[in-house]
């Protein structure tokens, strides 16, 4: 090996470079563990709260020691932000995809225009997009198109003042549409920047923010993350601040007598309609329910629909007319905006707007304001002339927002507060279409631009409120479409899981090298234990996720790492079976190792790369390992490995390859494969009958991820039935399943109960479903809040859950496809410009398909039957690709010893020449087969139920890739080559191609 000296230095460097790396993660440890022993101290468990009181405790001891100098000049604050990152499963958070909504911003760019033909466009365009794979503004324009003379350039729709500078009347369509794309793609890079603010200033350390493509789509991670229902709100807040004149309720309270007498009759009329149905319904009905219908309807006929519901007279000359209940707004709503109630408005009340107050937390009421709106429906003032805003107190000391004008704002504010004096009015503030307060004005109009926002919040809300005022407002409404919350608690169990089948798959390795290799298995183990502190190391300098995955994916590289030593030290037996001194043994066995290491290698790496290209969240964690990985051990098998070698064999030292036990092991093997073949055609055809048979009856158990839902990871604090909770749920969801999740006492519970509708208010409903639903089977002290959020230790209750919208699980689905179907094309590519034969790429993509065939039938068959979750999701797909690389890694090892064979034995037949071949390989083959097993078995074992079906996966196509590689990739190759003596012309020339 040339320029050892330079190799010496470059892995002394890099391993000093990792360790000053991983050190900053060390540090924080050390100090986190330090505030975890402090709060522990301080707060006992006896007291109420203890551990969200703790988790307060060591926040402050954090934020108190955070610039102090540790070692070195670096501070906790520096290191927390060099450390390496872990993920949302290991850390607990939320991970969600906003869709930022482009109908939105074409309608705003529209200045919400009436126009019909507009109008049908965006409607038939929303219908497509739920189960198109297009962008909607691709869908909008065609349907736009669609409509005979419809025109962009009308000055009904983006011919209008505000586009003015881009746009004029005789543009034509395909004029006007890159416009319209670039102002939408500036109005989603406005949203990205908004969020992003806003979660720099909610404290969260280590964000993650990224833009998803040109669809609109917005990611963001925030691992640690415990407040789950503030962040979705902070989130999900269009920060939509409008400031309006808002009517007296002595100017109402005539309105409100009159749409109270005119309901009665509205009401009646439908009741009495329903009567009629029910009765014609109900001619079966016993005479105790004819009798309770009787009495519900003289109910009716003697109540007031609107004023039965207030709960409460607003303050007298004030601007709340009345107090309700939250859960009568809906209704309430529905009756004001009647047209028989609407047209009992005076014509100085006739564009009157009925909004909503900040509801109070303890007795659930909610006052109902009158805003002074107009024909447009504009408010005077609009929070776009905010520049500034901070969380202070008013001069009674409770929580308020200070905001600050611009130019323009100050001056219409002094006009607003003018009139409000004047008039002795009041003035609303309303975010979002609520109204925070309604102050009136006594000092007289006020200058310079200043308000402020008072109403019954928490400092942390004041605190979010003014950020979201000064970070601006989102350009549209923001929905989540897929999030993932996963508890701390949990992720601290991923932690502990992770790592005991790390190290017990590590020590399984290091043992099984040394038993095979003997000291040189001593060697291959020291450059293993240096290649994971590279994939460490390299992982916490790029500021890289590790996630659950992402630690299989570490785990699973040890044990294909393995592979690359197991090559080459199997050809140096081999030169040193054929009487090389042991230095030309050890020199020849690297270099003739080397050229199926690196196809090996670079056919898995290139399904690394589709998976890190197409994947989301734990799944880019596993990519990002798995090709680190690969990268690392290539280096430290054929160079490290080398300098302990060479090193230890300069001074004539001899060296064995193997033990006493495995010294003669698969030596002399000279077994027929091919005579064999028309049998495993028998018995792989007979499989994968089995399966597609099974695809088709049993069909598939499909995740969240491929139709949308919901799913939570539910723990009781006793066993549970999972087919008594799921009864339950089904009368309540109508949908759902309940599956035993790792312990007895954990379920998986899954429902598409409003799967198409979004917003916090549905995902707050189902929760509160879940509990009320499942309180039987919980502590008869646990509230709702407990169950939903809880304390950061928590183990009871909603530990994990995950919302997956429709259109998104469209996505993912046609991803999924892309990226099997992209793997199989690339690797059919590069296997044919290695060997140069399509026969070889024909065998390898029949094995592939063979193994996937099988292991979705394997999914298929015992799906309903395994104690573990054999769900097909993104992480299922992660598998299947890993499969495709392992078997793919196999089988070009194998077609790599046939060309070596063909050049070498130019007078044997072809059947000779690849049964030589694979007998010749076989040892390599099963031991790295073997390794590999033993550690995904730990993994499986130890490893913890979120990953144990991803894990099954892998090991079925371990085991099945194996016996392709040997009786499907290598048959089929030999069967394609029409002319057996065709593959030794063809590697002549390649050979004289070369020489030439």
């Amino acid at each position: 090996m040339q320029n050892k000296g330079l190799i010496k230095v470059f892995a002394i460097l890099f391993g000093l470079v990792c360790i000053y790396q991983l050190s900053f993660t060390y540090i924080t440890n050390n100090v986190e563990s330090e505030a975890e022993e402090f709060a522990t101290q301080k707060i006992d468990e006896s007291v109420e709260n203890y551990s969200d009181l703790r988790d307060q405790v060591e926040q402050e001891y954090l934020d108190s020691i955070g610039n102090e100098e540790i070692i070195a000049g670096i501070t906790y604050n520096a290191a927390k932000d060099k450390e390496l990152n872990k993920g949302l499963d290991l850390k607990g958070g939320i991970n969600v995809i906003l869709q930022i909504s482009v109908e939105d911003i074409i309608r705003g760019l529209a200045n919400d225009s009436n126009d019909p033909t507009f109008n049908k466009a965006l409607t038939e365009a929303r219908e497509e997009s739920v189960t198109s794979q297009d962008d909607y503004i691709d869908i909008f324009f065609e349907k736009f198109d669609a409509i005979p003379d419809a025109k962009l350039a009308s000055p009904d729709i983006f011919a209008n003042k505000t586009l003015s500078d881009d746009i004029s009347y005789d543009m034509s369509n395909d004029q006007v549409k890159p416009i319209i794309r670039r102002k939408v793609d500036e109005s989603i890079t406005s949203a990205f920047e908004v969020l992003r603010k806003r979660i720099d200033k909610f404290g969260v350390t280590q964000p993650n923010i990224q833009r998803l493509g040109n669809s609109g789509r917005i990611l963001v991670e925030l691992p640690g993350a415990k407040d789950v229902n503030r962040i979705q709100n902070l989130l999900q807040s269009t920060a939509q601040l409008e400031f309006w004149h808002v009517f007296k309720n002595t100017e109402f309270g005539s309105f409100l007598a009159q749409a109270n007498q005119v309901l009665k009759d509205v009401v009646s009329e439908e009741e009495e309609a329903t009567e009629v149905v029910d009765t014609t319904s109900q001619e079966g009905s016993d005479i105790e329910n004819l009798l309770a219908d009787a009495e519900d309807s003289t109910a009716v006929q003697t109540n007031n629909p609107l004023f039965d519901h207030i709960i409460g007279p607003g303050a007298q000359g004030g601007p709340v007319l009345a107090y309700f209940t939250v859960q009568d707004t809906a209704k309430v709503n529905d009756y004001l905006a009647m047209p028989q109630v609407r047209n009992l408005l005076s014509a100085e009340q006739r564009y009157a707007r009925f909004v909503w107050g900040v509801p109070d937390d303890e007795t659930g009421a909610t006052g109902l304001y009158a805003l002074k709106s107009n024909r447009d429906n504009q408010p005077p003032l609009s929070g776009s002339v905010i520049t500034d805003a901070q969380q202070t107190y008013d001069q009674v000391g409770r929580v308020a927002v200070s905001m600050q004008m611009d130019g323009t704002g100050a001056k219409i504010w002094e006009e607003m507060t003018g009139y409000a004096s004047n008039n002795q009015t009041q003035i609303a503030i309303v975010l979002d279409n609520v109204v925070y307060s309604a102050p009136g004005v006594s000092t007289g109009a006020i200058s310079g631009g200043r308000s402020e926002i008072t109403g019954d919040f928490s400092i942390e809300e004041g605190k979010d409120l003014a950020n979201v005022l000064r970070a601006g407002k989102l350009p549209a409404s923001a929905e989540i479409i897929q999030s993932e919350i996963v508890g701390p608690s949990l992720g601290q169990e991923a932690i502990d899981s992770g790592m005991l089948s790390f190290g017990i798959a590590l020590v399984l390795v290091l043992l099984w090298m040394i038993f095979y290799y003997g000291k040189a298995g001593a060697f291959a183990d020291v450059a293993l234990i240096v290649n994971i502190l590279f994939i460490f190391g390299v992982l916490a300098g790029l500021g890289a996720v590790l996630t659950l995955p992402g630690i299989a994916g570490i785990v699973l590289t040890i044990g294909m790492s393995v592979d690359a030593n197991v090559l080459i030290f199997e050809r140096i037996k081999e030169e040193l079976a054929k009487g090389k001194s042991q230095a030309e043994s050890i020199k020849d066995g690297f270099s003739n190792a080397l050229s199926s290491i690196l196809d090996a290698n670079i056919t898995t790496g290139l399904t690394g790369f589709i998976l890190l290209i197409l994947g989301t969240g734990p799944i880019k964690g596993f990519a990002t390992t798995l090709l680190i990985g690969i990268a690392t051990s290539l280096f430290t098998a054929i160079f490290i490995t080398r300098l302990f070698i060479d090193g230890y064999g300069k001074n004539g030292k001899s060296l064995e390859f193997a033990t006493g036990i495995t010294k003669n092991l698969f030596k002399g093997m000279n077994s027929d494969f091919l005579a064999k073949r028309k049998v495993a055609y028998i018995i792989s055809g007979l499989l994968i009958v089995i399966s597609l048979g099974s695809l088709l009856t049993q069909q598939l158990n499909l995740g969240v991820d491929f139709v949308g839902g919901r799913t939570y990871t539910v723990r009781f604090d006793q066993d549970v039935s999972p087919t008594e909770v799921q009864s339950v749920l089904e009368e309540r969801f109508g949908n759902a399943e309940a599956k035993t999740f790792g312990p007895n006492n954990q379920l998986k519970i899954t429902t598409n109960y409003k799967v198409d509708e979004e917003g916090t208010s549905v995902d707050e409903e189902i929760q509160e479903g879940l509990f009320e639903s499942l309180q039987s089977y919980l502590p008869g002290d646990i509230t709702a809040d407990e169950f939903i959020n809880g304390s950061s230790d928590k183990t009871v209750g909603i530990m994990e859950s995950m919302k997956v919208g429709p259109t998104i699980a469209e996505d993912i689905k046609a991803a999924s496809f892309w990226a099997v179907l992209g793997s199989l094309i690339v690797v059919f590519l590069y296997i044919l410009l290695r060997f140069r034969k399509w026969q070889f790429s024909l065998g390898a993509v029949a094995a592939v398909f063979h193994d996937v065939l099988i292991v979705l039938g394997v999914f298929s068959l015992l799906y309903k039957f395994m104690p573990f979750s054999l769900e097909i999701n993104q992480a299922f797909i992660a598998a299947i690709l890993t499969v495709i690389g392992y078997s793919l890694n196999d089988t070009v090892v194998v077609f790599d010893r046939i060309r070596e064979y063909v050049n070498e034995h130019t007078s044997w037949d072809l059947g000779r020449t690849v049964n030589a071949a694979l007998n010749s390989t076989l040892s390599r083959t099963l031991n790295t087969s073997l390794t590999t097993l033993v550690v995904l078995l730990a993994i499986f074992i130890f490893g913890g139920e979120s990953i144990r079906g991803f894990m099954f996966a892998l090991i079925v196509g371990v085991v099945v890739g194996t016996y392709s590689s040997i009786f499907i990739a290598t048959p089929v190759m030999f069967d394609s080559v029409k002319k057996k003596s065709s593959l030794q012309d063809k590697e002549k020339e390649v050979e004289e191609e070369a020489t030439a």
